[in-house]
């Protein structure tokens, strides 16, 4: 098992730090604007994310070397400041993905919710990123299976749906506002499909028997504490933070939805995968390789480290990606809902794109070839099921 390395501090040497939206001294995301019409311009393809660079001077690990051949002067990665991204953000922050990248350098970007990442890759602002898999299916599909691969998985669980207290069934529901990070994004569509299985009604403008709102964040949780939401489905760690520091109740916790009739898993649903542009990783396998050997090490490590230093590494790292470190009783809450785990759960997907269809967030496709595990098997030496959705 790796441990964390102590001449890695989070900044390594051949790396760069790019957050979206966010000057050169980190702050906690301001998050994008309320309302349907930001959601859907950020569906279809508004702007890319401003971004601003901050250099680095610290230490690589001297262990790792990049593969000869055909490595790229650089690779750019995105990720998210959630603790479902946990995998990006130790790995980035204790070096093991730029030690394995060793002369490429390694440029981060993070973002807010995943639509706003997959725009950012099919732009060539980014190589790579951490995300959810609704918004990789949609890509998938809109580009006619050209734009993106999924090559692992990184986190399964944590997600829920939270409520006002008042609210203790799903009956409770129809008339009321509930938010999610992005329209189209996999928590969005997971209400969605819930939802729908309740027999309610609902439409991407926000019309319908319950409102959806996509809605930042860090927004969601100002204006449920202002009595201005009646609820969310959220990543963790914003349903952590919600339950305890605004009083909402779950309602769902979306690991009972799944009984693992898909993966042999019971509980587990992929919240968090790894994707690569098709096209870099054409040109460039030996990257990708070293991508996902330090994406490895970074998933031993937090599925072996201590409860307590497993907090304090991620909060270390959410502080320099997100701006803020997160209370102790929420970090807590959150790790205990989450899986980390490189099988991306493919087996899931059928289902997963069907949702996305019915929400109305994507069009149905043949999504076969989706995934690429020939790499990630190839590093762990195991047999990672893509399926029948691609190579393994």
């Amino acid at each position: 098992m790796a441990t964390p390395q102590d001449n890695s501090p989070q900044n390594p040497q051949n790396s760069t730090r790019i957050v979206a939206g966010q000057s050169a001294a980190p702050k906690r995301p301001l998050g994008l604007k309320i309302g349907i019409v930001a959601g859907v311009l950020a569906l279809i393809g508004g702007g890319v994310a401003v971004a601003t660079a901050v250099n680095n001077n610290a230490t690589v690990p001297a262990a790792s070397v990049a593969a000869p051949g055909n490595a790229a002067a650089e690779l750019k990665l995105g990720y998210f400041g959630n603790v479902t991204h946990a995998p990006a953000l130790v790995g980035v922050s204790q070096g093991y993905i730029a030690g394995e990248l060793g002369d490429t350098k390694l440029s981060t970007q993070v973002f807010n919710a995943g639509p706003a990442a997959i725009e950012a890759l099919n732009a060539g602002a980014i190589d790579a990123t951490y995300i959810g898999p609704n918004p990789a299916i949609n890509s998938f599909v809109k580009s006619g299976g050209e734009s993106v691969n999924i090559i692992a998985g990184a986190a399964a669980g944590g997600a829920q749906l939270v409520v006002k207290p008042e609210i203790t069934a799903a009956a409770d529901l129809k008339g009321k506002t509930l938010a999610s990070p992005q329209l189209g994004g996999t928590q969005d569509v997971a209400l969605r499909a819930w939802l729908s299985a309740q027999g309610y009604k609902t439409n991407v403008d926000g019309s319908g028997d319950v409102a959806i709102n996509p809605t930042e964040n860090a927004q969601t949780l100002k204006l449920f504490q202002d009595g201005k939401l009646d609820g969310a489905w959220l990543p963790e760690p914003w349903a952590s933070r919600l339950v305890l520091q605004a009083a909402a109740k779950v309602l769902v916790d979306e690991k009972d939805l799944w009984d693992g009739s898909l993966t042999g898993k019971a509980g587990e649903f992929p919240t968090t995968i790894l994707i690569v542009n098709k096209k870099f990783a054409a040109e460039h396998p030996d990257t990708v390789k070293a991508l996902l050997r330090g994406h490895v090490k970074s998933v031993e490590w937090l599925n072996g480290a201590a409860a307590g230093e497993k907090a304090t590494v991620i909060n270390a790292a959410l502080k320099e990606a997100a701006g803020a470190e997160l209370k102790g009783d929420v970090i807590e809450r959150s790790l205990k809902n989450i899986v980390f785990t490189v099988d991306p759960l493919a087996g899931t997907y059928s289902k997963l794109l069907k949702d996305g269809v019915e929400a109305g967030t994507t069009k149905q496709a043949d999504i076969n070839g989706i995934f690429d595990l020939t790499a990630l098997n190839g590093v762990t030496g195991e047999k990672t099921s893509a399926a029948g959705l691609g190579k393994e």
